[in-house]
C-alpha cells in the first residue's frame, strides 16, 4: 500500500513547495492505487468522459476536483473541454457533448432551463450549496470617500469619479449578455461611461488588484465565492430591484427592450446531458455530492491566488486539506480504489 502522508504534514510551514511535493506524491499514489486494483467491471463501464473547464477559477477548481476523483475512483478517461457557459450549452444542445456541465449560474443563463425541459440536459447537483452572488462593485475605500457611488444614480451624475469605466466580464459568458443590456437599459450611451470587456476572468480579477495597489477608481461586475472579493474589500452598488421579467429578457442577446434590474441570488448547477445521465448512474451519484460551501470555495481560491497556483494545484490542497468532505462523495467501490491515498 501507499502511504499517503499528506493529513499529518502541516502546509502552513511548507508552503508552495509542500503542495508541488504532495501533487507528484498524490498523483504516484492514485498509480499505485490504480494499479494495485487492477482493471474491474466499474471502470470498463465509465469509459470516456467529457467535462467543462470553465474560464473562471472556481468553476476550473471543481473540474480538477471531479477529474482526479472520476478517474482515479471510477476509472474514467476524463477530457477537459475549456469552454464558457453559453458555448457548451450550445454544443450539448446541437451535438449532446460535453458530457459535464460544471458551475452552471443558472439564474442568469436563459437556455438552461428549456434544455432540462427537453431533456437534453439533468442536473444534478448544487455545487456552490450557499448558491452565488454577482453584482456590481465599487472598492470599500472608495465607497469611504465618497459614498455616493454606491448608487447608480451617482456613478451616472459622476462618472469620472469611477474612473468613466465599467469593468465587464468576456465574451461568451452568461453576465455579458446581460451586463450589456443593464448597462443599455441604465443609459451609459453618451453618459462619460464606457463598457470594457476583459479577455477572462484573470485580467478583469487582476484589475481589481491594480486598483487597490493604487487606491485607484474602480467599477465593474464580479461574483462570490471568489478569492478576489475575500481579498479585496468591495461594496456592492445599489441598482433597481430584482424584476424576474426583465432579468430574463436581459439575458437574451435580441432583447427588445431591457430594464436594469439587479442579480437574483445565483443557483449554482452541475449539470449532465441526458444521455449519459441515463448510461452512467454511478458518475451521476457522485457528481451529486459534489459540493462546496461558499467558504470552502472561497478558502481554496484565497489559497491558489495567494500561491499563484495552477488549477490543479489548487484541487491537491483542497483534496489533502478536506478528506473528511470528499471521501463521503465516494460509493464504497470507490473508496476502496481510494483507500491507499486517504490513509
Amino acid at each position: 500500500n501507499v502511504c499517503f502522508c499528506a493529513v499529518v504534514i502541516s502546509r502552513g510551514l511548507l508552503g508552495r513547495q509542500w503542495e508541488k511535493t504532495m501533487k507528484k506524491m498524490f498523483t504516484a499514489a492514485a498509480v499505485a492505487a490504480t494499479m494495485s486494483f487492477g482493471a474491474t467491471t466499474a471502470y470498463a463501464d465509465c469509459g470516456e468522459v467529457s467535462i467543462t473547464e470553465m474560464d473562471w477559477a472556481s468553476s476550473a477548481v471543481v473540474t480538477a476536483v471531479a477529474t482526479f476523483l472520476m478517474e482515479q475512483g471510477y476509472g474514467c478517461t476524463v477530457q477537459k473541454v475549456p469552454s464558457s457557459t453559453v458555448p457548451a450549452l450550445t454544443s450539448l444542445a446541437e451535438t449532446g457533448e460535453p458530457d459535464i456541465l460544471t458551475e452552471v449560474w443558472a439564474n442568469s443563463t436563459p437556455a438552461y432551463q428549456p434544455l432540462i425541459d427537453e431533456g437534453k440536459l439533468v442536473e444534478v447537483a448544487d455545487v456552490l450549496s450557499d448558491g452565488g452572488v454577482e453584482a456590481w462593485w465599487i472598492p470599500a475605500y472608495l465607497a469611504e470617500t465618497n459614498p455616493e457611488l454606491t448608487t447608480w444614480e451617482g456613478i451616472m451624475a459622476n462618472p469620472a469619479a469611477v474612473g468613466g469605466k465599467f469593468h465587464d466580464c468576456p465574451s461568451g459568458w452568461a453576465c455579458d449578455i446581460i451586463n450589456n443590456n443593464n448597462l443599455k437599459a441604465a443609459g451609459i450611451e453618451g453618459s462619460g461611461l464606457e463598457r470594457f470587456q476583459h479577455g477572462s476572468g484573470e485580467t478583469l480579477q487582476t484589475s481589481i488588484a491594480a486598483a487597490f495597489e493604487e487606491k485607484a477608481p474602480w467599477l465593474g461586475y464580479y461574483w462570490a465565492p471568489t478569492a478576489v472579493l475575500g481579498k479585496y474589500p468591495m461594496v456592492r452598488v445599489e441598482v433597481p430591484e430584482y424584476n424576474a421579467e426583465a432579468h430574463a429578457c436581459n439575458g437574451d442577446p435580441d432583447c427588445a427592450s431591457p430594464v436594469h434590474s439587479a442579480y437574483p441570488a445565483a443557483k449554482v448547477a452541475t449539470a449532465v446531458s441526458g444521455s449519459f445521465a441515463k448510461e452512467n448512474p454511478e458518475i451521476v451519484e457522485l457528481l451529486g455530492n459534489v459540493s462546496f460551501t461558499n467558504a470552502q470555495m472561497g478558502e481554496v481560491l484565497a489559497w491558489r491566488l495567494d500561491n499563484n497556483a495552477s488549477y490543479d494545484e489548487a484541487a491537491v490542497h483542497f483534496l489533502t486539506s478536506n478528506t473528511d468532505v470528499w471521501g463521503s462523495w465516494l460509493n464504497d467501490e470507490a473508496k476502496g480504489k481510494l483507500s491507499a491515498l486517504l490513509k
